[in-house]
């Protein structure tokens, strides 16, 4: 999944507003952005195989790191804890505790849309759904968990300016044009061509996010 995980950002967001929505951004797709920078470093593989699956043309074949449900487990404490010291411990433990859960969401909702590629420990067993094989209820899922937690964000915040009633939504639609483009364009050239551009995407939404959620307050 890669939109879709953002519907967990707005939710989380309605469930405490003193969490920077751009942190939510980063919590949801936290174990990407550490295996996007795994793969480059060489800890975690990966290889690009058309047809692998319908949507996906990547094998992820070792991400134990980041993508074993140990791993998730551990990076989303971490979080809590790094939310709880970074904010010098005024952050409430609700606030990370939905940072933390954030950031564990990750690996429920890959379960949904992954092949069996997903380590419970270490690298094996795997797991995984495999929704990715069916591309229009794998596009389906992502619009509806995107602009589902978009919508409850947007209810629960007001905005004055025209940007900032309309510039949420026409950044929601932006993103499922890039998710367009992953699901049903060209493969990436490498496995290194698709950790930068993951990582990439990550800075450039949270930025985003960020900016125009403060176009709301």
């Amino acid at each position: 999944m890669f939109v879709g995980h953002y519907g967990v950002s707005f939710a989380a967001k309605r469930g405490d507003k003193t969490i920077p929505l751009w942190t939510l951004f980063l919590a949801v797709q936290l174990l990407d952005v550490f295996w996007g920078a795994f793969v480059l470093l060489g800890l975690e593989k990966a290889r690009i195989v058309p047809g692998i699956t319908a949507s996906n043309p990547l094998d992820l074949y070792y991400m134990p790191y980041t993508h074993s449900l140990v791993a998730a487990v551990l990076w989303s404490v971490g979080a809590y804890i790094a939310y709880r010291v970074i904010r010098g411990f005024g952050g409430s433990h609700r606030a990370a505790l939905l940072v933390a859960l954030a950031v564990l969401s990750h690996w429920v909702l890959d379960f949904i849309v992954h092949r069996p590629d997903l380590p419970l420990v270490d690298d094996a067993p795997k797991v995984g759904l495999g929704l990715w094989n069916y591309p229009a209820p794998a596009f389906l899922l992502e619009i509806v968990v995107l602009f589902g937690g978009m919508l409850l964000y947007l209810r629960s915040t007001s905005a004055v300016t025209r940007l900032g009633r309309f510039g949420m939504p026409v950044f929601g639609v932006g993103m499922v044009v890039v998710q367009a483009e992953v699901f049903f364009g060209a493969p990436p050239a490498s496995d290194r061509a698709a950790a930068i551009l993951a990582l990439v995407s990550y800075a450039a939404f949270a930025a985003v996010a960020g900016w125009l959620d403060r176009r709301r307050a």
